[in-house]
């Protein structure tokens, strides 16, 4: 149950943040944000406010989406003959469209829909006692749609479409921007929540509980000066050292381990766990911990773990492997994994996927926000749009891509995970 709860959490928070990035910077640059929702299916909670934007919480706590004006398959569709009901105001013009048996107002007015502009007249035409009649909509009318939901309709001069290159361009950007501040914020934390940054330019260490080092009698914060006949400066001395001095080690066998413990020098035999083919002496890089040294080695940690996933992304392309990407499935298993392991383990998980959800979205490939970059940097070096069919076809193109690979990724997982 916990490890349920913390896969809700991290992918929630991480794909909620994301998405805030789009509503903020789209309600930034006059493009109408119709609805931000947290959750998915059906709605719990719904609030709107006095620009029209809808706030919903739905039942299914798995992430959230934005819903933008023109931005995706984000239309407003009626099919002929589908029964509505209108409501007017004392001029005679529609600021209401129902679809829904929910809802209905008593004193609005049915209607069997023949056809509508809501995006550009802004009309709508229909059967009213048998009779047909068109009727003026209002520029911030909602419509509630099939399932109960009510939302702005979105004229042209609101959509996505129209607002500035920049606009649209700082609002694709946001969303794996905001991945990226959180990414941040999460390791400061991190670092806060474990009394420091790891210094990996010193010899002073921290012991793993029941480690070997800790076995033999070393504390935390004592200093390696020796590994058999290896001096240590830097925990890459350490390191090298310890595969150097284990490399023919047989289990049980200990090693040689000069310490310096409160000033004074010791010499002590260390037996090295083994642990999945490789010996571990127990050892941890020691803290920096001073205020600043926090807040810059909570930078420091990302700048380290995005420039790991830009590695892992660039040997994917080089080397194509379906088992060096993981989905849903694998996320849920680090996540419960993260869970038994303690607080620590969550935050740096928590900012290590916000971190990649960033990179990954910025990848061209058009479905993704990447995808949609470039095709704001070509219209701004072209000084027009692309046809909006071929943006159109260049974006399916995307979505297939992405279907196939989210597919074949998550099958990947159950077989390497059931099977």
């Amino acid at each position: 149950m916990l490890g349920v709860l913390t896969f809700i959490i991290i992918f929630g928070l991480v794909v909620v943040v994301h998405e805030f990035g789009h509503f903020y910077f789209a309600k930034r640059s006059g493009i109408l944000v119709r609805e931000f929702a947290i959750g998915m299916g059906p709605k719990i909670f719904s609030h709107r406010d006095k620009d029209g934007t809808l706030y919903t919480i739905r039942i299914l706590p798995l992430g959230g989406y934005v819903r933008m004006a023109g931005w995706g398959d984000d239309k407003v569709e009626i099919k002929t003959g589908t029964p509505a009901s209108l409501t007017l105001n004392d001029a005679g013009v529609v600021t209401r469209i129902n679809l829904s048996q929910k809802q209905v107002d008593q004193r609005s007015l049915p209607m069997s829909v023949l056809h509508y502009d809501l995006e550009d007249k802004l009309t709508i035409t229909g059967l009213v006692l048998d009779e047909e009649k068109t009727y003026s909509v209002d520029h911030a009318a909602t419509i509630v749609e099939e399932d109960g939901t009510e939302l702005r309709i979105a004229p042209l001069d609101v959509q996505y479409q129209n607002a500035s290159v920049a606009g649209r361009l700082i609002t694709n950007f946001a969303g794996p921007l905001n991945n990226f501040i959180l990414g941040i914020v999460i390791f400061i934390l991190l670092a806060f929540v474990q009394g420091g940054v790891q210094d990996f330019s010193t010899n002073q260490i921290r012991v793993t509980p029941d480690g070997a080092l800790a076995q033999a009698g070393v504390k935390n914060d004592d200093r390696i000066l020796k590994i058999g006949s290896y001096k240590i400066t830097n925990w890459e001395d350490l390191s090298n050292a310890v595969d150097k001095t284990t490399a023919n080690l047989k289990e049980g066998e200990s090693i040689p381990v000069e310490v310096d413990s409160k000033g004074q020098d010791k010499t002590v035999k260390v037996t090295p766990q083994k642990v999945k083919g490789t010996f571990l002496i127990g050892a941890l890089p020691g803290l920096k911990t001073g205020f600043w040294n926090k807040i810059s080695g909570g930078f420091e940690m990302a700048a380290n773990g995005a420039f790991a996933i830009i590695n892992a992304l660039r040997d994917l392309i080089t080397h194509p492997n379906l088992n060096k990407l993981g989905g849903p499935v694998a996320m849920y298993q680090m996540s419960n994994t993260a869970a038994k392991q303690g607080l620590v383990q969550v935050l740096n998980l928590l900012a290590m996927l916000s971190i990649n959800l960033g990179i990954f979205n910025l990848i061209p490939i058009p479905a993704l926000d990447g995808g949609k970059i470039v095709l704001n940097i070509l219209e701004a070096i072209r000084r027009k749009p692309l046809k909006q069919e071929t943006e159109t076809y260049v974006t399916l193109a995307g979505v297939a891509i992405m279907l196939v690979l989210m597919v074949a990724v998550t099958w990947n997982d159950i077989i390497r995970t059931f099977f």
